[in-house]
């Protein structure tokens, strides 16, 4: 059980880098829009104009909503398929856990089958058994 499902491993990594591709793209962005706020205001302290200044600032505020558009698109598309994988693995391993457990409950049945057996054919056997497990617990026991 120390042994990690790969898939899952896949999926922490890829999501990792993700979520490392997405940090990247928002420092990009910033570092671009703050690079377009420099150049407006050097082109603003040369120009006198109010009308170039305030296309100037309509358009990167324009900017800016689209970038951030995009970015939100962007991760929606990798949260949705993140999710989707999610829960394809948590399906699997659902699937994986009932098959185990029916498994289990047959093995169970079949050894408590052989015990039933056993007990029968051996009565006595069984009740020296008996005694003597219940003896040890209640040495156990008395020690605490």
């Amino acid at each position: 059980m120390a042994e990690q499902n790969p898939t899952l491993n896949d999926m922490k990594k890829d999501a990792t880098a993700a979520g490392q591709q997405a940090k990247n793209d928002l420092r990009d962005g910033a570092k671009k829009t703050g690079d377009d706020l420099r150049d407006a205001a050097g082109k603003a302290s040369q120009n006198t104009g109010g009308d170039n200044l305030k296309d100037r600032g309509a358009d990167m505020a324009q900017n800016a909503r689209d970038n951030a558009q995009e970015y939100v698109e962007r991760a929606r598309e990798v949260g949705g398929e993140y999710a989707g994988r999610a829960k394809a693995e948590a399906e699997r391993l659902y699937q994986t856990g009932q098959q185990k457990a029916t498994e289990v409950a047959h093995y169970a049945e079949e050894r408590y089958d052989e015990v039933s057996q056993m007990v029968r054919r051996n009565p006595a056997q069984a009740l020296g058994i008996a005694a003597g497990i219940g003896f040890l617990v209640g040495l156990i026991l008395a020690r605490r």
